[in-house]
């Protein structure tokens, strides 16, 4: 039979304290500070464009570039990690009504740490942009963090004003994402500029998506926006309409790849991209 020490007991929940216990609550809430499913999409979608460029140019493929990829990953990761950022800070109030699954309108992360993470995001995916890429990519990237500033910060806001917040989603997601990362990519192997018929595809595709995302992303969000007056597509045209629309859109779009595909056979597998898109858009049409 053990003999129990009191003052054992005391040092041993002592030892199970705060400050260790609470750096799992937060880490767990900077990840999801960081809105993984925009880290998931970004990273997706900058590695298929640089495995396109390197497809189309193979021959000029070096090790040494590694390094520059990878950091020009962190930087969009960095990007995109101050663009949601910046929108939780000031989006406290319709979080708690639409997402109060969110760090800091659920109170897991306190606004003086989500500023510090923004300007540690911004200072950073600038700083590594500039370094490595030139200044024509520091200017595009300066420019999206430009357009996720003035989207959710006052004055501006423009997050209220339904046809230019789903413009600059489009804008940064779709076109400046892929038109910065293919150029990047072809500057790095010492390129110059030019459009292909697939990567041509994969921006209008990719920038008529983020279009489909920017205008059915508030859908479930309606109950928030409309008490705090933010004008939206969905508060304007109520959300059945603008869940047809956006279906409607994303049809388009698979419709238009396999046009591609049978017109442009030289640039596309057609055994490929017909039945991987009519199945898709089948789909659509099932689920709709």
């Amino acid at each position: 039979m053990g003999i129990q020490c009191p003052a054992c007991s005391k040092v041993g929940a002592a030892g199970s304290d705060p400050i260790l216990n609470k750096i799992p609550d937060f880490k767990d809430a900077c990840w999801r500070f960081l809105r993984p499913h925009t880290i998931r999409g970004t990273a997706l979608g900058s590695t298929a464009l640089v495995a396109r460029a390197l497809l189309e140019n193979s021959n000029l493929i070096k090790w040494s570039l590694l390094l520059k990829a990878f950091s020009g990953l962190f930087a969009l990761i960095c990007g995109n990690g101050y663009i949601v950022g910046i929108n939780q800070i000031y989006d406290i109030g319709i979080d708690k009504v639409n997402k109060p699954y969110l760090p800091i309108a659920a109170g897991d992360l306190s606004v003086q740490s989500a500023w510090l993470l923004v300007t540690f995001f911004a200072v950073t995916g600038f700083l590594v942009v500039g370094l490595n890429f030139g200044p024509f990519i520091t200017s595009l990237y300066c420019l999206g963090l430009f357009l996720g500033t003035i989207y959710s910060v006052p004055p501006f806001r423009m997050k209220r004003f339904a046809v230019v917040a789903f413009l600059i989603i489009a804008t940064v997601r779709g076109f400046l994402l892929n038109f910065g990362v293919y150029h990047a990519t072809r500057a790095a192997l010492g390129l110059p500029f030019e459009w292909s018929s697939p990567v041509a595809f994969i921006t209008i595709f990719v920038t008529l998506f983020a279009l489909v995302i920017a205008i059915t992303k508030d859908l479930p969000d309606v109950e928030g926006d409309r008490k705090y007056k933010i004008s939206t597509l969905a508060t304007n045209l109520g959300v059945r309409n603008i869940a047809f629309l956006g279906t409607g859109l994303l049809l388009l779009n698979y419709i238009g790849a396999v046009w591609a595909a049978i017109y442009m056979p030289q640039a596309f597998r057609r055994s490929l991209m017909i039945p991987a898109h009519t199945i898709l858009a089948a789909c659509l049409i099932f689920q709709t």
